[in-house]
């Protein structure tokens, strides 16, 4: 319901004289709901783990303040053998991707309780430095804002930069020469704008965001296994690999290191930390701090028909209602280079579920904990949750480019002389563009990370090169195009700034 709503209804309560109910009615768990639910998860898991193949798999659920299941299942590297110090366990750390935005929004809500910051602080308050394309966003945009995606950035604005090795720093800074939607009015999902309000938490406190989450949230918890640093992660002996999907089949390929946008999607964790956390979220929801991260602060997804629910975005948190009446508090974290993640809290039945993966999201922990969510409220499970996050994923990892699937030219144009065309072209936002000419062969290098893309002759000034990445998924191919002294990169013309000058 929107604010305007309940404000309403509250008003007619207190002008009636009647008092507002603790909770709203929702319909009765059916008896040893959880405990039943339960009882059926490895059979669910199993399930999932042989349909998907999938490498990897842990699952913890709580209930009234206790872990009542933690497992894994499956292996953590497909490289090694089938032994016991190779087998995913409750301890096994993931890479969680974009749960992290849940987890980091738990650390700004002990923040807000001790009163160093609060949810409606401005970011130029603590990074004076920090801007975005109009001043008058830029002096008004909170923490609160930048965690609901309701800036006005472009949906994943910056994520292109860090694919190329750009540092945290690089990225923010260049926020500002984006064009922005309507400001508290759009919503559009984006790693560095929350990553931005992060750095101005972490500001006030004098401290990286890093050592902030530690000392706030991780340590406080007893999550011994989880940090916000890519280098924990790849120290841990018990770390599950992450596997990239090619062919339909699962290998490790690349390995994302998520640091420039640690508060978004930079935590490594286990399902037994991560219990700890849900039953913090269960036990201290209604806390004045963290309320405001679970509870509704701009639609998310609108509606297509009248009979759909609206989806609604807190703070870090998914808000939704389930077809039982009951809020649903969720998140998802997904990595192309091998790393799913979901979890599902649903506060009125005090009950949390958490499922992690190492593999190309395909939709399996959301499947697990939708599956189960609904044997909790129902007995049974209700939708063919299988079958719509298989359809909702079956496009997460298609290539990228308007040529992906074409033949070239039988008998293309003659491309211009090759020494004609190397040389380095600039370009403001994404950086210089080197290419090079040897033995009648170009390459194209971008960003820090520099790697040489062939280039490979299509038609006329056309070239084409493919690559690899967290956004460019295999197969990926972006078209070259030389017109004198301009480079048109099609890839990186996100925004209209694909466009290089020699």
């Amino acid at each position: 319901m929107k604010r305007a709503a309940v404000l309403g209804v509250l008003m007619t309560l207190v002008v009636s004289g009647c008092q507002a109910p603790e909770r709203p009615s929702t319909m009765e768990l059916p008896a040893a709901a959880v405990d039943n639910a339960v009882a059926k998860l490895t059979g669910i898991a199993e399930d999932l783990m042989n349909s998907s193949g999938i490498p990897g798999m842990a699952v913890a659920v709580v209930h009234e303040g206790k872990t009542i299941y933690a497992k894994g299942f499956g292996v953590k590297d497909i490289r090694e053998d089938d032994t016991l110090d190779n087998r995913v366990n409750r301890d096994t750390v993931f890479q969680v991707a974009s749960l992290s935005k849940s987890l980091s929004a738990s650390v700004v809500a002990r923040r807000v309780g001790a009163g160093s910051i609060d949810w409606d602080t401005p970011l130029v308050s603590k990074l004076p430095d920090f801007a975005l394309a109009d001043p008058a966003v830029t002096a008004m945009v909170t923490v609160g804002d930048m965690f609901a995606h309701r800036s006005g950035l472009p949906d994943h604005a910056g994520d292109l930069l860090e694919d190329l090795g750009y540092d945290r720093g690089y990225v923010l800074s260049k926020l500002r020469e984006l064009p922005l939607d309507g400001f508290r009015t759009s919503y559009a999902y984006t790693n560095f704008g929350l990553t931005a309000a992060a750095e101005a938490v972490a500001a006030a406190a004098g401290k990286s965001w890093e050592q902030l989450a530690d000392d706030v949230l991780y340590e406080p918890l007893g999550m011994t296994s989880t940090s916000s640093r890519f280098t924990d992660y790849e120290n841990r002996s018990n770390r599950a690999v992450g596997h990239l999907r090619i062919d339909n089949r699962y290998e490790p390929r690349l390995q994302r290191d998520a640091d420039p946008q640690s508060p978004a999607g930079g935590v490594s964790s286990s399902v037994a930390d991560l219990a700890h956390w849900l039953t913090m979220i269960l036990a201290e929801g209604g806390s004045e701090a963290l309320l405001p991260a679970v509870t509704p602060q701009i639609v998310s997804r609108r509606p297509t028909e009248p009979a759909m629910r609206a989806g609604f975005y807190g703070y870090g948190f998914n808000v939704g209602t389930t077809s039982a009446a009951r809020t649903q508090l969720s998140h998802s974290g997904a990595f192309e280079l091998g790393a799913a993640a979901n979890f599902v809290v649903l506060p009125s039945a005090d009950v949390g579920i958490v499922a992690l993966t190492n593999a190309t999201p395909s939709g399996v922990p959301e499947t697990l904990t939708a599956e189960f969510a609904d044997l909790v409220q129902f007995g049974e499970v209700r939708e063919d949750w299988r079958g719509l996050y298989r359809d909702a994923f079956a496009d997460l990892d298609a290539p990228v480019g308007s040529l992906v699937g074409k033949t070239p030219p039988t008998s293309p144009a003659p491309a211009p002389p090759l020494p004609e065309l190397a040389g380095t072209y600039a370009n403001d936002y994404w950086g210089p563009a080197t290419v090079t000419e040897r033995d009648g062969k170009l390459t194209l290098s971008l960003g820090p990370n520099a790697e040489p893309w062939p280039l490979t002759h299509w038609d006329g000034n056309v070239f084409t090169f493919g690559f690899l990445s967290e956004n460019a998924p295999p197969g990926t191919i972006s078209k070259a195009s030389f017109n004198g002294d301009t480079l048109e990169l099609e890839y990186f013309d996100a925004e209209g700034k694909g466009t290089f000058t020699r």
